[in-house]
């Protein structure tokens, strides 16, 4: 009891020596920085604030309600470096950081263990940021916030040539949500990060709306990207929950999978995956689902609308679950690149497909006919794309006539047993309100998303 008495008296003490500094762009920031206690908070009145700020307290830094505190950097390094725990930076306009991507010149900068452990709660909100490289970079963190910031990229630079607009590495149980980042190289990056909530978000005009590396134990779900090379790129993760989120207008893909295992893909819409004409080479056709060398994952529920090729399979992508999704109006709606046989189909459910020719004697809303999406004839196009000359030729048509009457000639593929007449209704997950639970102190922003409040972007800003 005397203990916890002595612990209340040094909390009640510390709350009483916090300081609150009202400071404009006159006053020397990096000095009060220097000076100040933990627990204590700094605002900025109106006015541009030069330098490169290292904060190594426990304390806030914001923005007056109100008005515009901008943070410039000048061209290089960093422009806020933190290098603490418990650490607010919130309502700053942050500018003009360096362009150096090998010293990871950031907006906000968090990457150094404090004490040999992880740093702890972090809270980045309602920022703006602009500049050449990442805008918000953490690194070994834990119970971090990142919430309503809207960070953009320069689109005089090559799309290669930029930073990500957040970028985590070896983050855990945090919260990223309802932010919107464009013209920087990728979104949001994620990289050997565990238990970690991606929600809401808004990502435009960038080559990757979300990219995953070596992660796992995310959800990702409820996001949007729009004008990307890939809306979300997973690769060499396990165990992710990726659901609701929706995709459109993507050059090479909706979803790109690669060497993602143990996950489930629930509840997404894919729509209008399509490589442009100039960018046109032999193999190069916009997927919906791209899955490459990955498998035991679950597909469901999803839409897929509008890709020249639905869904394509390869590399060893087997023992897939792949059921509920509905297949719209795409021109090859699946590419299945093996020789062994996969059912698209679960306890008397399959997927709906626009092409589908079937009849539904019973009205049960089944097919009574199997669905097979390729023959023997696509296979010999995929090895030899310079057939898809002669592919309306009689020639062609009898073969694949031949093909049906005599199914033993059939190669192994995909089958659906069970294909729906209609498209389901593909409403929210149930699940996708009790998904990944993170250790942030904070509840979700109750907001208009950002991309509503967005400023028209010029498409071709994202360079080669």
């Amino acid at each position: 009891m005397f203990a916890l008495l002595l612990i209340t008296l040094a909390l009640s003490s510390l709350d009483l020596t916090a300081q609150e500094y009202h400071l404009s762009a006159n006053d020397n920031l990096q000095k009060t920085l220097d000076n100040s206690q933990n627990g204590d908070v700094i605002t900025l009145t109106t006015g541009t604030y030069l330098g490169n700020f290292i904060i190594s307290k426990q304390i806030s830094l914001r923005g007056a309600k109100g008005e515009t505190a901008i943070i410039d950097a000048q061209g290089k390094g960093h422009a806020l470096v933190l290098k603490n725990s418990h650490i607010t930076i919130a309502n700053l306009t942050i500018v003009n950081w360096g362009d150096d991507l090998t010293e990871q010149n950031s907006g906000i900068y968090s990457h150094e263990k404090i004490n040999n452990e992880l740093a702890t709660h972090l809270l980045i909100k309602n920022n703006k940021l602009s500049g050449d490289g990442f805008g918000i970079w953490l690194n070994h963190v834990t119970n971090a916030e990142i919430s309503g910031n809207t960070v953009s990229g320069n689109t005089k630079l090559r799309s290669a040539d930029r930073g990500n607009g957040i970028q985590v590495a070896n983050v855990t149980h945090s919260h990223v949500f309802n932010n919107e980042t464009y013209n920087t190289r990728d979104g949001i990056y994620v990289i050997s990060s565990q238990n970690n909530l991606i929600e809401q978000n808004t990502m435009h005009h960038l080559r990757y709306g979300v990219h995953y590396m070596y992660s796992y134990d995310n959800t990702v779900k409820n996001n949007t990207a729009y004008n990307t090379r890939a809306g979300f790129a997973l690769m060499s993760s396990r165990r992710l929950t990726i659901t609701g989120n929706t995709t459109t207008n993507s050059q090479d893909y909706g979803f790109l999978m690669n060497f993602i295992t143990q996950s489930t893909f629930s509840y997404n819409h894919v729509k209008d995956v399509w490589t442009k004409p100039e960018n046109k080479v032999l193999g190069r056709d916009g997927k919906g689902l791209f899955i490459y060398n990955s498998g035991y994952n679950i597909i469901k529920h999803n839409s897929i609308d509008t890709a020249e090729i639905g869904i394509h399979l390869t590399a060893g992508s087997e023992n897939v679950e792949i059921f509920g999704n509905s297949f719209i109006n795409n021109p090859t709606q699946v590419k299945y690149v093996s020789n062994k046989k996969q059912e698209w189909s679960k306890e008397g459910k399959g997927n709906y497909w626009s092409n589908y020719l079937g009849w539904d004697m019973d009205n049960n809303g089944i097919g009574d006919t199997i669905f097979e999406p390729n023959d023997g004839i696509d296979k010999l196009v995929w090895q030899y794309p310079e057939m898809k000359m002669i592919m309306d030729s009689p020639a062609i048509l009898i073969l694949r006539w031949v093909q049906r009457q005599f199914p033993v000639l059939k190669p192994p593929g995909v089958k659906d047993s069970f294909p729906l007449m209609s498209a389901p209704s593909l409403s929210k997950d149930p699940q996708a309100d009790t998904s990944l639970a993170v250790s942030t102190s904070t509840a979700t922003l109750n907001k208009t998303s950002p991309h509503n409040s967005a400023q028209p972007v010029n498409s071709a800003s994202l360079k080669e």
